[in-house]
């Protein structure tokens, strides 16, 4: 590969590749490692977590089946319980005494059940509320007087519906949460009622928000606690059974739960991953050293490989590329390297040396057979034409028309001085073109009344340079293949410039109006085939390609056709800059 690019098979590559590969390797071994630690971590912490759930849920669960038992018990063997289910009205006295002694057992009750804040009992028959509270609820007035209200809410719209067989949720218009219970009997109710903050209050991560927090959520997993901060962290709440998943933004919390068997709610715990890994803090800080380290080291690795090893290499490859585009003058510095490298840098400068020494000499021998075929290219001479013209100039004399004679001998001195005075291999376009328009005119000597010609040119273009007899060559084909005593053979020529500095071009355009080329000849000639027989025809096309070939080593273009009305069309575009300027150009005069 050249140029900017770089090869996959080079050194340096490979060299990268194996350094890079390594690092990568190093350090996803130490992720590996770190990445196991931290999910046997997490599986520990959340196998701990979910024993830590389970028990919290079961002895919850306990409470609240103990209190379902107490509330059936009590709603069918208290006497009392079935007096406030008579009419108040009926006897008073009485309905007053069994309330009083009621509350008095609730009071003295409640203080047994330590997951409930408020027993109750509704008499539906008299529209009568008994509250009890535990000793250490209600501390104020509007407290107490807060949650009486809410109770009354609740019966106010829970009794139109079903009595559910299990513990349910109440969500205030403030936003707390509550789990009551009903039990149902005649037309009294016997409940007991708590906070949902109070159920989750035992377990020591609760409200600890570095090491995580518990809460409890609805069937529909609505937290009932710390609702802010699962809204601003994204956590999702739907954890898998007997297991954990991460939830939160960028999966930062581990979460874990299990549904009560007595309620209708969740007990879920959120544990930051943070607090999971503080235990991995000197595992966690070796792998970032590992890291940087697996990244600072190759860059150290691959700077002294560069100096002592890769340098040397490169510049070898930059002499040897120099080289290839022809800078023979390339040497090697015999500086600051190891001895395998000088020895390397010494040999190579003499190599260079003599294979410079040889492929001048092999150049100076190519330059002088190319110098030699161009000669004699430029020489050949179609006998044919030569002999022709000299019977015309004999069959003038017998009929003595002496004027024309002495216009063919004029036009043939000049075409034989044009071909026998050019040593150089270019000409001014105005003398090829004076050459070919003399050449025509010997022709319409030849078949008067049979030939006519135009040429154009721009004046910009009369003093490039151009090979000589180009242009001729292909007029002479012309009338070689074309030409006819039956039909008038028209020629035209048109030359222009285009381009500038080493851009310019020279634009050379012969079309007549003859038959055209044939079409197995066409694409021979568009294959860039030769199309020289054995008895030496079509020796100009060949001969004019192989000049151009000499002259124009970067390339040129000849392109044949056949025009739009018939007749044969071949075009040239040959460069005006170094390849074709004005070195060893030739002025003919006279």
């Amino acid at each position: 590969m050249r140029g900017s690019g770089m090869s996959f098979n080079s050194l340096r590559v490979k060299l990268t590749a194996a350094i890079l590969v390594f690092s990568v390797l190093l350090v996803s071994l130490q992720w590996v490692l770190h990445l196991s630690a931290v999910k046997v971590v997490r599986e520990q912490v959340a196998k701990s977590n979910q024993k830590l759930l389970s028990l919290h849920m079961r002895g919850l669960d306990a409470d609240l089946e103990e209190l379902d038992r107490y509330l059936y018990d009590l709603s069918v063997s208290n006497v009392d319980v079935q007096r406030l289910d008579r009419m108040r009205a009926a006897n008073e006295l009485e309905y007053d005494m069994a309330r009083l002694r009621l509350f008095n057992t609730l009071k003295h009750s409640i203080e047994n059940y330590r997951n409930t804040d408020i027993l109750f009992v509704y008499s539906g028959q008299n529209d009568d509320v008994l509250l009890v509270g535990r000793s250490d609820f209600g501390n104020t007035y509007e407290e107490r007087s807060q949650m009486r209200s809410e109770i009354l809410f609740m019966l106010d719209s829970g009794l139109q519906k079903p009595i559910a067989p299990e513990w349910q949720i109440w969500r205030s218009e403030s936003g707390k949460y509550y789990v009551y219970r009903l039990v149902k009997t005649g037309s009294t109710y016997l409940g007991a009622w708590v906070r949902a903050d109070k159920l989750v209050q035992p377990l020591d991560l609760q409200d600890d928000g570095d090491r995580g927090f518990a809460l409890l959520a609805t069937l529909d997993l609505e937290p009932m606690q710390h609702a802010d901060q699962v809204a601003l962290d994204s956590i999702a709440l739907n954890y898998e059974a007997n297991t954990f998943r991460m939830s939160g933004d960028d999966s930062s919390y581990l979460v874990l739960g299990e549904r009560s068997e007595k309620g209708a709610f969740h007990l879920v715990a959120v544990i930051p991953e943070s607090a999971i890994l503080q235990h991995l803090l000197y595992l966690k800080r070796l792998t970032y050293v590992v890291t940087i380290g697996a990244c600072i080291f190759p860059l150290m690795l691959a700077w002294y490989l560069r100096k002592v090893f890769l340098l040397p290499i490169l510049r070898i490859v930059s002499a040897m590329r120099r080289l290839s585009d022809g800078n023979w003058k390339t040497r090697l510095e015999l500086g600051a390297v190891s001895d395998e490298f000088r020895l390397m840098n010494h040999t190579f400068n003499r190599m260079i040396e003599e294979i410079r020494h040889l492929k001048i000499d092999v150049y100076e021998e190519k330059l002088n057979h190319q110098k030699a075929e161009l000669k004699q290219l430029q020489l050949q001479i179609n006998p044919h034409f030569f002999l022709n013209s000299l019977n015309i100039i004999y069959n003038l004399a017998t009929v003595r028309d002496y004027a024309i004679i002495q216009e063919m001998t004029k036009c043939l001195v000049a075409y034989f001085r044009f071909i026998f005075q050019s040593d150089a291999f270019y000409v001014l376009l105005r003398d090829e073109l004076a050459h070919t328009r003399n050449y025509l005119r010997i022709q319409q000597l030849r078949f008067p009344q049979r030939l006519t010609f135009r040429i154009d040119v721009d004046d910009d273009a009369l003093n490039c340079p151009i090979p000589p007899l180009v242009i001729q060559n292909v007029v002479e084909n012309s009338i070689k293949h074309a030409f006819n005593l039956d039909d008038m053979l028209d020629i035209r020529i048109r030359v222009s410039a285009a381009g500038t500095g080493s851009e310019r071009r020279l634009l050379v355009r012969i079309a007549d109006n003859g038959p055209g080329f044939p079409p197995e000849v066409l694409d021979l000639l568009r294959q860039d085939r030769d199309l020289v027989q054995d008895e030496g025809g079509r020796i100009g096309i060949w001969n004019l390609r192989r000049r151009l070939r000499l002259l124009y080593p970067s390339g040129y273009r000849l392109t044949f056709e056949n025009g739009a009305e018939g007749g044969a069309v071949v075009t040239m575009e040959l460069a005006i800059g170094n390849e074709g300027g004005t070195k060893h150009v030739s002025h003919l005069a006279g």
